[in-house]
């Protein structure tokens, strides 16, 4: 900023000496200067931030020199305005006011308080309540370090990521900022990026921060070697340092690092998580996801670890089958389940109060809002007294319902305390003798002024006399102007109105000053004793993080018992084998958005003898949907959660992975073709014979020699990995794979033609299908009757010809392939000397069966159907038959 690089101090006032002072000290963000009642912005960050939030561009004066570019946003919509930078990616330093004005001698000494960057927000109102804002701190290279906190919760997660999972790790957890070193390639997605030098990326430095942070000898204690876990250390180093830049207030609400190592979760790449719709539908606005449908929570806490655990499943059938066991409880014992999904309803954001607690933001009514919380935690362990399935057990005996730390709050806090501190009565009455006293006092005194208003009137005569206060003057007596005859002499005149004049007399200064000093004391001692509370219950944050998190767990899997009593799911079973079995299994977000009794489920078994099904059949049928819906069982399971199924028995997954339908990446370049060969080398470097493995069409974006080639291809690489599969294919030839590969089966989604008509029965079958009727769905799409009936004849052709079934057989006989490209027309015929014909020529051949064709289509124009009778129309097809058979 230019003007912050002037040496010339005496060409700007104090305060703008101040500023640029404080703006040296930080120069990437906007820096929101305390004025009064404004924050206001100088020089660039004005004409920028003016730009940027669509606010007035003006100048102040500088004491008589040049003027100061200026923008300012008031302080009780500050909110908004941060809001909104924080989604562009803006970082916004808030420089305080550290002294009343009203007592400071010179300058107003200020500082800045905190640094609001996209992923260290506190407020409330700028988070989302059901998911959580990370920030990200990534150290090493293939692979890499990540060190990952919620600092709105406290949480703090350390991972280790291979270089080509990064990117799909950094999409599940959508972080709202991201720390890299310095001069380091920046990891694909719309991140909010913030560089730092690259020697806060230090293992031995990281360790020490670690240490020092939380006071421990060894950072052992975590779970973490110096040795095996440099990118750990290196990566949680530079983040504490950068959260200790933006907050230097201190952060005690951080929790100890949990380190997540692998072999415990099921990792769900990109892809799979787009293609299921676990959090996101496809098209935004439309359809909804499979979060959506089984958000059943009642806290905030437990609608966050519904997410994260719907996207990090298990993978150990041990620990998936404690959370089953709590499930069924719940589910079996509907009264008992609604107890505690009622005491749940009164309990806020215990994560969130607690973090503001610690950081000194909590306001009155927040601190209110968390007592209220803590009181309803009695009747929560009341209510899992019943329960004794493992997990619940477990979860009832170590609850804290922290009695103490409410009663504490309730004791103190006024339960119609204002919001803001400032505004006075957040202190109940009874809690401290010495702000009671003063209180009564203040009431005397306003009392006593009151009673005056009744006494001067009587003396004086001035029966239209008020008394009245305002910040500005004080109390005053007020007297009309037809009646200031009667004024007391001894009366000094305050204030001048159009219709009236306002007086104190010195029994009314004295009084005054009873009432304003009592003001005074009382403000300041409610403000001492508010934030005396606010400490002690900061002293328990550690108590209020364990009770929250176990109230997550609570509500989790009560909200999974609701959902499978709601919408009839099913216990799966989960084993080590590699089974796949579901009787009856149903796509759980269409059978939501459908009454139930018009879905029609399906069953699918894969194990050791059959380990790939190719689903053919038509457009529209179903295939798409007995596939996803195969996904969404195996990973509900994986959670922990019921099935839609009348059965489930589910080997433990590896991984999941969903290639399902077709889109361009533009931005990197790349073509539907290559984004869907990009996802299929995915998967085939990827799956192991634990994975299950679901393919939407592959090959469909090139010729049909290609495609064909190369779906054959995949499914003889994932038989021979052994992988689960579920292939749903339009191309008919793979039905014959299930032949030649020994634990291949074709299955077919069934339709039953009527007449011209065909209809979906939804219905997986053994055995393969010969046809897709995509000109049958393309009619039911609308296109246009000329243009289908058209096709349809194509179609015909296409299907009679020599280059049909006949041809196709023939080639399927020589090489194992087939279904010639639509566009590919037949070699023309040779001339007379063996050279080709010329440009546009008639192939003699192609020209013969284009006319038969046409002569028996003219025939057919030409009848009259309503007036044949029964024996012309059997000489007909015989006369046709004779035609075809010459």
């Amino acid at each position: 900023m230019m003007a912050a690089a002037n040496p010339d101090s005496s060409a700007y006032s104090p305060l703008i000496r101040q500023y640029l002072d404080i703006k040296s000290r930080h120069p990437d963000s906007l820096l929101f200067f305390r004025v009064g009642d404004f924050y206001e912005m100088f020089f660039e960050d004005a004409e920028e931030g003016s730009g940027l939030l669509g606010i007035t561009l003006t100048a102040r004066n500088n004491g008589g020199k040049r003027d100061v570019p200026l923008a300012g946003v008031p302080v009780k919509a500050v909110n908004e305005y941060v809001s909104r930078l924080l989604e562009m990616g803006r970082r916004v330093a808030i420089c305080e006011q550290l002294e009343d004005p009203a007592e400071a001698r010179g300058i107003v000494q200020r500082d800045v308080v905190e640094i609001i960057t996209p992923g260290t927000v506190l407020e409330d109102r700028l988070l989302p309540a059901s998911r959580n804002n990370y920030v990200v701190a990534i150290a090493g290279d293939a692979p890499f370090g990540l060190a990952v906190v919620d600092l709105s919760t406290g949480e703090f997660e350390l991972r280790e990521v291979a270089a080509a999972d990064l990117n799909d790790e950094l999409g599940r957890l959508e972080p709202a900022e991201i720390v890299i070193p310095e001069e380091t390639e920046a990891p694909a997605g719309p991140w909010h990026l913030t560089a730092r030098p690259a020697w806060r990326f230090d293992a031995s430095l990281g360790d020490e921060r670690l240490r020092e942070w939380f006071g421990v000898a060894s950072s052992s204690g975590f779970g973490l070697d110096p040795a095996r876990d440099p990118l750990l250390l290196a990566a949680s180093g530079a983040l504490l340092g950068y959260l200790d830049e933006v907050r230097p207030a201190g952060l005690d609400h951080l929790r100890p690092p949990r380190v997540d190592r692998a072999g415990r979760v099921m990792y769900l790449d990109e892809m799979t998580r787009r293609n299921l719709e676990l959090v996101e539908p496809l098209r935004p606005g439309e359809g909804a996801s499979l979060l959506a449908l089984i958000d059943r929570t009642r806290t905030p806490m437990g609608a966050r670890l519904l997410r994260r655990r719907l996207l990090r499943p298990l993978v150990v059938p041990d620990e998936i089958a404690v959370r089953l066991d709590a499930v069924q409880e719940l589910l079996e014992r509907a009264e008992e389940r609604e107890r505690v999904r009622g005491a749940l309803r009164p309990i806020r954001d215990l994560e969130r109060l607690a973090a503001r607690v610690s950081t000194g933001r909590a306001a009155p009514r927040e601190l209110l809002g968390l007592g209220l919380s803590l009181g309803a935690l009695p009747g929560l362990a009341t209510a899992l007294a019943p329960l004794e399935a493992g997990r619940l057990a477990e979860l009832r005996s170590g609850f804290d319902p922290l009695r103490d730390v409410a009663a504490r709050i309730d004791e103190a806090i006024d339960p119609d305390s204002p919001h803001a501190l400032k505004d006075g009565g957040v202190i109940r009455s009874g809690f401290s003798a010495e702000l009671d006293e003063l209180r009564g006092v203040r009431g005397s005194a306003v009392d006593f002024i009151a009673g005056m208003q009744v006494r001067e009137r009587e003396r004086t005569g001035i029966d239209t006399l008020k008394i009245g206060f305002n910040r500005v003057f004080g109390y005053y007596l007020e007297v009309t102007r037809s009646k200031l005859d009667r004024v007391p002499e001894e009366w000094t005149r305050r204030q001048t109105l159009t219709n009236a004049e306002r007086y104190l007399t010195p029994e009314l200064k004295e009084w005054e000053a009873k009432v304003l000093g009592a003001d005074d004391e009382i403000a300041k001692l409610e403000a001492r004793l508010f934030h005396e509370l606010r400490d002690a219950v900061a002293a328990e944050v550690g108590r209020i993080q364990a009770t929250a998190a176990q109230v997550a767990e609570i509500d989790f899997l009560a909200c999974l018992a609701e959902v499978a009593a709601a919408e009839d799911y099913v216990r799966p079973r989960l084993s080590d084998d590699i089974a796949f079995d579901i009787e009856e299994g149903r796509h759980p977000v269409v059978e939501a958005a459908a009454a139930r009794d018009t879905f029609i489920p399906n069953d699918m078994r894969l194990d050791d003898e059959r380990r790939i099904l190719i689903v053919t059949g038509p457009n529209m049928a179903g295939k798409s949907t007995v596939l996803r819906q195969a996904g969404l069982i195996a990973l509900l399971a994986h959670i922990g959660s019921f099935v839609p199924a009348r059965r489930a028995h589910i080997g433990v997954c590896d991984r999941v992975f969903t290639r399902v339908g077709a889109s361009d990446n533009l931005a990197a370049g790349q073509s539907t073709f290559m984004v869907e060969m990009t996802e299929t080398a995915t998967i085939l470097h990827g799956a192991t014979e634990r994975s299950l493995v679901l393919l939407d069409e592959i090959g469909r974006g090139t010729s049909t020699y290609d495609g064909l080639s190369i779906a054959w291809a995949v499914t003889e690489r994932l038989h021979e990995l052994g992988a689960r599969t579920v292939f749903a294919t339009h191309y008919h030839e793979l039905v014959g794979l299930a032949e030649s590969l020994p634990r291949a089966a074709a299955f077919n989604v069934a339709v039953r033609e009527t007449g011209q008509d065909i209809v979906f029965l939804y219905r997986l079958q053994p055995g393969g299908s010969d046809r897709s009727y995509g000109v049958h769905v393309a009619r039911l799409a609308g296109l246009p009757p000329d243009v289908v009936g058209r096709a349809a004849r194509i179609l015909h052709m296409l299907e009679s010809g020599p280059w049909g079934a006949g041809g196709r057989g023939a080639v399927l006989a020589e090489a194992g392939l087939g279904q010639l490209s639509l566009f590919e027309a037949p070699a023309p015929a040779p001339g007379p000397d063996g050279d080709p014909p010329p440009s546009g020529a008639p192939d003699p051949a192609e020209s013969a069966d284009i006319a038969a064709a046409r002569e028996v289509l003219e025939k057919l124009a030409g009848i009259d159907l309503d007036g044949m009778t029964p024996l012309e129309a059997l000489n007909t097809l015989a006369e046709w038959k004779a035609f075809g058979d010459a």
